[in-house]
């Protein structure tokens, strides 16, 4: 019986903490013959409308802020098969890190990280391969779980960034 209650109550706390995570998700697109992939967790705005970015809300918690990891969980992970232009930024085929500089909630940055493999709240400037401006707007209705999206066709697109009341987006090219 005691057997029985602790494998029990060991199911019921990894199920707890299982709950407590937000689901990975991946966008992948094909970019002048080869792929752009980004993985990341997705966190739900669930009732904190209006809460998410603002000066007291939950990501100026973040000991990193204003950098943010644009996810939850393990850090943003961006993954090149070729050689892209975000934004005027070149980046090397090869696997990233991207983290959002949001202090001026009218102009975001991307920043492109050479660090990789983290858990999302360790971010170090001096890893940056660089920054990049993004172009705000508003999606047309609350964006509930966060979700990043990689638009175009050929060699040329956009990545997207889209959760609570903001989209952010950079362009991008293969070369």
């Amino acid at each position: 019986m005691r057997l029985r209650t602790r494998l029990l109550t060991g199911l019921l706390v990894g199920a707890l903490a299982a709950c407590g995570q937000s689901p990975t998700t991946t966008e992948a697109k094909s970019y002048g013959g080869g792929t752009v992939s980004i993985k990341y967790a997705a966190p739900r705005v669930n009732g904190r409308a209006g809460k998410i970015f603002s000066k007291d809300g939950l990501i100026s918690r973040d000991r990193t802020y204003p950098v943010w990891r644009a996810g939850a969980n393990s850090a943003t992970a961006l993954h090149t098969e070729v050689d892209l232009n975000l934004g005027g930024l070149m980046v090397p085929k090869g696997d990233y890190t991207l983290f959002v500089e949001l202090s001026d909630p009218a102009q975001w940055q991307l920043i492109v990280s050479k660090q990789t493999g983290q858990w999302g709240l360790s971010y170090n400037a001096a890893n940056d391969v660089g920054r990049v401006k993004m172009t705000m707007s508003k999606p047309a209705e609350l964006v509930e779980n966060l979700k990043y999206t990689l638009t175009g066709e050929g060699k040329k697109g956009a990545l997207q960034l889209e959760w609570e009341n903001v989209r952010a987006s950079v362009p991008l090219e293969a070369k």
